[in-house]
């Protein structure tokens, strides 16, 4: 059996990003068990990292994303001699890491430890598609972006023509004006389902089945996923409030023509699905199994 040992600092989407090598690791291993624990406090760090190698802490491979388990995850490396991934562009010298994922619009520079990514990872899986069902994520204002829900209504009225089965779900960011203004519409097709009325695993379980999907530009976390879903992807614009790294994530995209921005969009016309399979977690687990790092 082998372990792997996921450092988390508490954020669900780093850990999501976590989970998300570590269990297409599983699917390509057999006896493969993954363990989560929480990073250790810096002074608990710098003491295990000196004490060096400790033959009880068994693990064969360590996973961390977030600046908070840098420390963690080296200590751990050295008092396992596990190899360890960060997710992310590390804080501390990326020579002290045995593989670094990190996303191309960081522009990280070349090295033989580095693998640049396509966003950040995620544990979503494709499912069996049903040809006219869609969805449609919304998000709300952040740092990034600002918000605009009369201009979204407006596209979601061009989007809504009666062809496609769409299923709305809202976030926790989402303006508490939207959804009344929306259901105003009455527009065809469209099923509702606010945030509040989803349960654990929902979106893994829907996702999958939709062959369309539109996202708020905002939620940048969910345009990748409902790629890994398998979904043609749109982008819904919102303002922006400046140009940022994950604004530059979602035109490099659009670039590589794997999502349609609405802007690009032409009203009546069906989502186009990416020309290549889209799953980062999936071929990133095969570079890791490649260099034996697992």
């Amino acid at each position: 059996m082998k372990r792997i040992l996921i450092i988390s600092d508490g954020k669900p989407g780093h850990l999501n990003q976590s989970l998300g090598l570590a269990e297409a690791l599983q699917r390509r291993c057999e006896h493969v068990q993954v363990e989560t624990v929480a990073a250790l406090k810096p002074l608990q760090a710098l003491l295990k990292l000196s004490a060096g190698r400790d033959r009880q802490l068994q693990a064969d491979l360590l996973i961390a994303a977030g600046h908070r388990t840098h420390l963690s995850l080296l200590a751990l490396k050295r008092a396992s001699g596990a190899a360890a991934v960060l997710m992310m562009t590390p804080s501390l010298p990326k020579r002290l890491f045995d593989l670094c994922l990190i996303p191309r619009h960081d522009r990280p520079a070349i090295a033989p430890n580095v693998v640049e990514t396509d966003g950040a990872l995620n544990r979503m899986q494709a499912g069996s598609k049903q040809p006219r069902q869609g969805m449609v994520l919304i998000g709300g204002p952040s740092k990034h972006f600002g918000w605009d829900s009369a201009q979204l209504i407006a596209q979601l009225e061009s989007i809504c023509d009666g062809t496609t089965n769409w299923l709305l779900t809202t976030s926790r960011r989402t303006p508490e004006d939207f959804l009344p203004a929306l259901r105003v519409m009455d527009l065809p097709g469209l099923e509702i389902v606010p945030f509040e009325d989803t349960g654990p695993g929902w979106l893994a379980t829907e996702l999958p089945r939709a062959s369309q999907c539109w996202v708020s530009e905002d939620s940048v976390s969910m345009v990748y996923e409902a790629l890994t879903a398998g979904c043609a992807v749109g982008v819904l614009a919102v303002p922006a409030n400046a140009v940022s790294r994950v604004s530059k994530g979602v035109r490099l995209l659009a670039d590589d023509r794997k999502i349609t921005l609405y802007r690009d969009w032409s009203p009546g016309t069906t989502l186009q699905s990416p020309a290549a399979e889209f799953n980062e977690a999936e071929r990133c687990a095969q570079i890791v199994l490649q260099r034996g790092l697992l």
